[in-house]
């Protein structure tokens, strides 16, 4: 019987994807039923009619052959004539070809599909071709192409359709780009035998035209090996499916469950239904191995999965994997349907939303109920505000929200009360009310942040730590008041970023240095124009929770003018048992500020009102030793100072011999901001250095070195030579002494002569950018650093500016070095006493140095006590009676005051009336009365930072300071020689009954 499918040439040159092509075949398992069903699918699918009622399906076979103008009637068109021949009889009649039952259909002189052993190989590079569908293929290689049209000619239409192995390395589920296609197109021979896959399908060439060819899939081909290259041909096998029982209930049960499956995708899908809509009302009943195909070949699974369903020659496994595909491709379908149906919700919603509000602003129109936009967006504004968080609001603010909304929507917009109202509104909606971030106790994790972030400063840690652990344990933190005070640089604001940061809260800082106005504190009155909250309430606002850290900087600074006390206002604010419920003069609603943690810093704590101080937990920072400023320069300021700078690492090196020197002679402070600027200065003039160099080629300025790596090395273990052989005590001994505030009047100076001493601005900056631009792209072999180190750091920095503090090597008789404490740390301090002249009754004391009133007391008590101590010790000594004596206390341009130098005077006096010097290696600290009872002094640390900075061995403090001394860290206190003292008579064993030798 001989069916004419198609006599055009265009006859599937518009399908872009494999689409079905039915070409039933006899099952491997024998007849596939009695009153033939499966034929009946068959042909609802393929959309073809057929007067086959009458045949028989065990004698059933189909073969397509081609044939163009020359062989097809002789009409002149060219166009191809796609002919389906139907051979009754059984399966060996058929593969014979000698049926006598097949007289009846027209039996081609051209060789059978089966009977093609050696085909042309083509690649398919996204999916394989099953048997019995289409697919377009662009063949680009013209041998190919001529190879594909001489075979059409010779009636031998047909060639091997093989998937392409991913190339080596490539990730299969990554979608290739033309890049890849083109290396593909490039394959030939060999190359592209070793990337084919084994398994292929034998394909019928239905159209050619111009690059695509179209292609009808058969049956099942293996390739055995390859006869030639170009263009590649292969030998094949025929493969067929293995045998298998269609009665088997599992291969039933697992068909249904395909056929079940495919049904509801294909009416889910569009994509396929045009392919199969006569076919899914007979999908009940299927030859098992095309249902296999057909369902993998639908399914958008990938080339792989496809291929392994293609070489999967049991036909119950073949079922099994197509099933794990259609049932992939139903939940595709499935999340494709809900993301289509959320779309067209939300549009259809949005829709109607509109359309109501239309018919509603008409409604109100006709009514005259219509207000003012204006009005009306503020009021629906401030509404949803309150929504979002309405239970967490309290009744009372709540209660004023409403109201202010009621008020509003009676208000002309034009009135001036209607922007007080809405700004009004404004603030009290935006706050957070009981919005509250979630804090992190874990105190391991505090200890890291705040080891990160700073070195040293373990009692601050300490601190912050107790109130980590306190807040676990109770499961909520409550808020504080801590103050930390210190001299300035030392960290105090940059600890209270580091506290937020470690229990996650949020950071807002303010300063209330200088500040004058209560209305900063707790806002203005409304009734004033341009009236607005104060500080916290606008904090709260900021950081949108109810529990922030708030950093209160320069607390000591407050002012007084005639808007009020401030510090007086600060009690309400930092007063736990009085900030939860806050009055802010503005809102004029109570705020709970219980929750909030104060961080406040001051430089010193006796300008801070004691009530205000009473409500605060003061944490005392006194001050970095010179270890520690190593550490922080290096772990710290000098990374950041690099990359700030744009200097990479490999660039410079900086000694630690030049860094000891940059802290002891120009870094001196207590705190390290000075430090970093030093540091910046440095990085700023190697910057220049670095950018004259690559433009002019020229050397860097007077005592630059420029090392290589190889060099770099060696200089530096010359330098670590140094600082192991040299103590801090010996690079600082034997040289000139200056106060610290002495030293910031000549280190103004120094900078002051160097800002006179213009830079050489001859070189173009433009020309500098762009030679630089040029230097960063040229690649050179060697990587050439400068050094800094402690010859060439007067060309960086300066002459130094500080001077050792020792003025003495031995000192005289009536000098003794003191300790004193300064809002930049600790100091040493010399007292120097002389005689000027004796005779009866001349006993009389003098004062020079620049001193306050207490310390000039100090004095007077200190000669009255000595006076005493030496008539006890010497009954016949009048020398206090008969001598006038001058004492002065060097650098007499910084004003001193304090009673801490009561126990230094005294010695001093009892040396010059002994003629006795003290041990050269001793200071001492500590007021004293006219009983002699040493009272104690404070600055413990920056004291005794002071006297290590020195070279002092031995230190005299107060008795009463120990416990102050034994909660200093071991670095401060290492090498010390420290005695405590009651009374003078102690201070004057220590300080007199030595051996002078």
């Amino acid at each position: 019987m001989l069916k004419l499918l198609s006599s055009s040439r265009n006859l599937h040159a518009h399908i872009a994807s494999p689409c079905l092509r039915a070409t039933p075949a006899p099952s491997s398992g024998g007849a596939s039923g009695s009153s033939s069903p499966l034929l009946r699918a068959l042909n609802s699918i393929a959309e073809l009619s057929r007067g086959s009622s009458s045949r028989h399906p065990n004698f059933f076979r189909r073969a397509f052959f081609c044939s163009d103008s020359s062989s097809s009637g002789g009409d002149g068109t060219g166009r191809g004539v796609l002919v389906e021949v139907a051979l009754k009889g059984d399966d060996s009649d058929a593969d014979a070809g000698d049926s006598s039952n097949s007289s009846s259909a027209i039996v081609p002189t051209n060789p059978r599909p089966e009977d093609y052993l050696t085909v042309l190989a083509l690649p398919l590079p996204h999916r394989p071709l099953f048997p019995g569908f289409y697919m377009p293929i662009n063949v680009k290689d013209p041998k190919l192409m001529a190879a594909l049209q001489e075979a059409r000619k010779r009636q031998a239409p047909y060639a091997g359709a093989f998937l392409l192995k991913e190339e080596p390395g490539s990730d299969p589920n990554v979608v290739s780009g033309s890049e890849s296609e083109k290396s593909t197109d490039s394959l030939k021979g060999k190359d592209l035998y070793n990337r084919l896959h084994e398994v292929g399908t034998l394909a019928q060439i239905s159209t050619i035209q111009g690059e695509q060819v179209v292609l009808i899939g058969h049956r099942r081909l293996r390739i055995t090996e390859m006869v030639s290259e170009e263009p590649l041909t292969v030998k094949v096998d025929h493969i067929k499916d293995k045998p298998y029982n269609k009665d088997d209930d599992v291969v039933k049960a697992t068909s249904f469950e395909v056929i079940s499956t495919l049904r509801d995708v294909l009416k889910s899908s569009s994509l396929w239904r045009d392919h199969v809509q006569t076919y899914t009302q007979h999908i009940g009943d299927f030859n098992y191995s095309r249902l296999a195909d057909f369902g993998a070949a639908i399914s958008g699974a990938s080339k792989l999965q496809c291929q392994e369903v293609l070489e999967e020659l049991d036909v119950h496994n073949r079922l099994r994997l197509t099933l794990e595909l259609v049932k992939k491709e139903m939940e595709i379908t499935k999340i494709q349907e809900s993301i289509a149906r959320a779309i067209e919700e939300k549009i259809s919603t949005e829709q109607r939303r509109y359309l109501l509000n239309e018919q509603l602003k008409a409604i109100k129109k006709e009514l005259g109920l219509e207000t003012d936009d204006k009005t009306a967006l503020s009021g629906e504004f401030f509404r949803e505000r309150i929504e979002e968080n309405k239970e967490h609001i309290p009744a009372p603010v709540l209660q004023v929200i409403q109201e202010e909304l009621t008020k509003l929507q009676l208000l002309e917009a034009s009135s001036s009360e209607f922007n007080v109202t809405r700004n009004y509104l404004d603030w009290l909606t935006a706050l957070p009310w009981g919005n509250y971030s979630d804090e992190n106790f874990d105190v391991l994790h505090a200890q890291q942040i705040l080891d990160e972030d700073h070195y040293g400063l373990s009692d601050v840690k300490e601190r912050i730590l107790e109130f980590i652990a306190v807040g676990k344990l109770r499961g909520t933190a409550q808020g504080k008041i801590i103050c930390l005070s210190g001299p300035p640089g030392v960290g105090k604001t940059s600890i209270g970023k580091s506290i937020a940061r470690a229990l996650n809260r949020k950071f807002f800082r303010f300063s209330v240095g200088g500040l004058s106005d209560v209305a900063e504190i707790k806002g203005h009155r409304r009734t004033y124009i341009g009236a607005m909250p104060g500080k916290m309430v606008q904090c709260l606002k900021n950081v949108g929770t109810a529990n922030p850290l708030v950093l209160i900087d320069e607390i000591d600074k407050l002012g007084r003018g005639h808007s009020g006390d401030p510090a007086s206002a600060m009690l309400e604010l930092l007063d736990p048992e009085q900030n939860a419920n806050f009055l802010d003069h503005y809102l004029d609603v109570p705020i709970d500020l219980s929750k909030v943690l104060f961080v406040c810093t001051a430089n010193v704590v006796d300008t801070i009102p004691t009530p205000l101080l009473d409500r605060m937990e003061v944490i005392a920072i006194a001050g970095y030793i010179t270890d520690e400023k190593m550490h922080i320069a290096r772990d710290y300021l000098e990374k950041s100072t690099r990359d700030a700078c744009g200097i990479k690492p490999e660039q410079v090196e900086m000694t630690d011999a030049a860094l000891l020197t940059l802290i002891e002679s120009y870094c001196r402070e207590a705190g390290v901001r000075n430090l970093q600027k030093q540091i910046e200065k440095i990085y700023r003039k190697i910057a220049l250095q670095l950018v004259r160099k690559g433009v002019q080629g020229e050397a860097p300025v007077s005592g630059v070195q420029i090392i290589q790596d190889g060099e770099a090395s060696e200089e530096k273990a010359d330098d670590a030579g140094n600082i192991s052989s040299e103590s801090v005590e010996a690079n600082v001994e034997g040289q000139t002494e200056v106060t610290i505030l002495e030293a910031d009047i000549v280190q103004a100076e120094s900078s002051s002569n160097q800002d006179s001493n213009p830079t050489d601005q001859s070189t173009d900056l433009k020309d500098s950018l762009e030679t630089e631009k040029q230097e960063e792209s040229e690649s050179t072999s060697t990587v050439e650093k400068v050094l800094v180190d402690k010859s060439n750091l007067t060309d960086y920095v300066g002459k130094p500016v500080f001077h050792a503090e020792r003025i003495y090597d031995q000192t005289p008789s009536g000098v003794v070095m003191g300790l004193a404490w300064t809002a930049m740390g600790g100091s040493t301090l010399y007292i120097e006493t002389t005689l000027v002249e004796q005779g009866e009754g001349k006993g009389a004391l003098q004062l020079t140095g620049q001193l306050g009133d207490v310390m000039k007391e100090s004095a007077q008590i200190a000669h009255t006590y000595a006076r005493a101590a030496l008539l006890e010790k010497e009954p016949d000594n009048q020398f206090f009676a008969n001598t006038k004596l001058h004492l002065h206390v060097p650098a007499g341009a910084t004003p001193k005051d304090g009673p801490s130098a009561g126990c230094t005077m005294i010695t001093s006096l009892l040396s010059v009336a002994m003629e006795k010097p003290v041990r050269k290696d001793l200071a001492m600290t500590g007021e004293v009365t006219l009983t002699g009872k040493v009272l104690p002094i404070g600055g413990v640390k920056e004291k005794t930072i002071a006297a290590r900075r020195s070279g002092v061995k031995t230190i005299i403090f107060p008795s009463a300071n120990r416990r102050d001394f034994d909660e200093l860290s071991p670095q401060v206190k290492e090498g010390l020689d420290v005695h405590f003292a009651d009374h003078y008579s102690q201070i004057y064993e220590l300080a007199f009954d030595f051996d002078q030798n």
